[in-house]
C-alpha cells in the first residue's frame, strides 16, 4: 500500500518533537540534539502547522502536551524506535537477515544463548538478535519476528510450535542435603521450601504426583530463576527447577538432586511462536527447522518430553 507523503513529517521534524515531548523543554531538547532552542521551537511550529494543530500548550516560559499532544508523541516514539531497530538490523546482517527473537530470561541464558553459535555456523548470513520478553505479547506493537513461550498452547494471533516439556527436580546444596538426610518424598517437608513467584502452586503438584499430603505450603519467594537457583546453592532451602535450566550447577557438584523427577506435571510447555504474517520470513523458517531438532536431539538428557 502506497503511503500518503502528506500525512509524513520529515524525521527531523519528529526528532525534534519527540525529544521536547519527552522532557517537556525546549531547551533540554536543543541541547540533547545539539540544535538551538529557536530550531527546536521552530521545528515544532512547523509540524503543529502540517498537522493543524498545536501539540504544545505555551505559558509563560514554560511548555507542556495537549492531550493530543500526548497520544502523538507516543506514536512517534515508537515509530522512531521501529526505524531505529529496523536500521540496526541492516547494519547488522546488510547480505542476509537479521531474525528478532523474544526469550524468556533463563532459558535465553541457559539453554538458548550456548547454541546460537552452531546456529550461526550453519547461517552465517542470517544475524539473531535475542530480546527479554517475560509474559506474552502483542506482535503488531513489537519489532519482533518471533518468541520462545513456556506455558498452554495459547497466543492469540500466533502459530506456535511445541519444542518440549520439563522435567522438574527438588535441588538443594551438597550441604542441605546431608543434614537433612532425604529418603524419602515426605521428607522434603521437613525443609525450608524455596517458591517461585511464577510457578506458585509448583510443589504441590510435585507433593501430589508423588501421593503426599501437603497442604499450605509456605516458604520463601523468588521471582527469578536465577535468583531462586543461588538462593538454593547458598542452603536458603529447596528448590524445584527444571532440570536442564540447572545443569551446570548439578554437573559441578553446587546443587544436588534429593529426590526422583516427578511424572510430567504440567500442561505448560516450552513453544516457538510467531505472527502469521511472518511465516514464510526466510530467517524465521532457517531458525524454526534448526530450533526443532535441537529441543528433539535425544542427546540431551536434561529435556523430557513427559512420563
Amino acid at each position: 500500500m502506497a503511503l500518503a507523503r502528506r500525512f509524513l513529517p520529515s524525521i527531523s521534524l519528529l526528532c525534534s518533537f519527540e525529544a521536547a515531548a519527552r522532557h517537556q523543554n525546549f531547551t533540554t531538547a536543543a541541547t540533547e540534539l545539539h540544535l538551538t532552542q529557536s530550531a527546536i521551537s521552530r521545528h515544532i511550529r512547523a509540524l503543529e502547522a502540517q498537522l493543524g494543530a498545536e501539540l504544545f500548550i505555551r505559558e509563560r516560559q514554560t511548555v507542556r502536551l495537549t492531550i493530543a499532544g500526548e497520544v502523538y508523541a507516543r506514536e512517534i516514539r515508537e515509530a522512531l524506535k521501529h526505524i531505529s531497530t529496523a536500521t540496526l538490523g541492516f547494519r547488522a546482517s546488510p547480505s542476509g537477515g537479521t531474525f528478532n527473537l523474544a526469550v524468556l530470561p533463563t532459558f535465553g541464558a541457559r539453554w538458548l544463548a550456548p547454541r546460537v553459535p552452531a546456529f550461526q555456523r550453519l547461517h552465517p548470513d542470517i544475524t539473531i538478535n535475542l530480546f527479554t520478553r517475560p509474559v506474552p505479547f502483542e506482535f503488531a506493537a513489537e519489532m519482533l519476528d518471533a518468541a520462545i513461550h513456556y506455558g498452554l498452547a495459547d497466543w492469540p494471533g500466533a502459530e506456535m510450535e511445541f519444542l518440549m516439556h520439563e522435567q522438574v527436580v527438588p535441588a538443594c546444596s551438597p550441604d542441605m542435603a546431608g543434614r537433612f538426610d532425604f529418603r524419602a518424598p515426605a521428607d522434603l517437608l521437613r525443609a525450608p521450601l524455596l517458591h517461585l513467584v511464577s510457578r506458585p502452586d509448583a510443589w504441590e503438584r510435585w507433593f501430589h504426583a508423588h501421593d503426599v499430603d501437603a497442604r499450605q505450603i509456605h516458604g520463601m519467594l523468588c521471582d527469578q530463576f536465577a535468583t531462586i537457583t543461588q538462593a538454593a546453592r547458598a542452603g536458603a532451602g529447596l528448590a524445584l527447577l527444571p532440570r536442564f535450566l540447572i545443569a551446570e550447577e548439578l554437573s559441578r557438584g553446587e546443587l544436588v538432586e534429593v529426590a526422583p523427577p516427578a511424572p510430567h506435571m504440567a500442561e505448560e510447555a516450552y513453544y516457538l511462536v510467531w505472527p502469521v504474517n511472518r511465516a514464510r520470513y526466510a530467517p524465521l523458517v532457517a531458525f524454526r527447522d534448526w530450533l526443532r531438532g535441537e529441543a528433539a536431539d535425544p542427546r540431551q538428557v536434561m529435556v523430557s518430553r513427559g512420563p
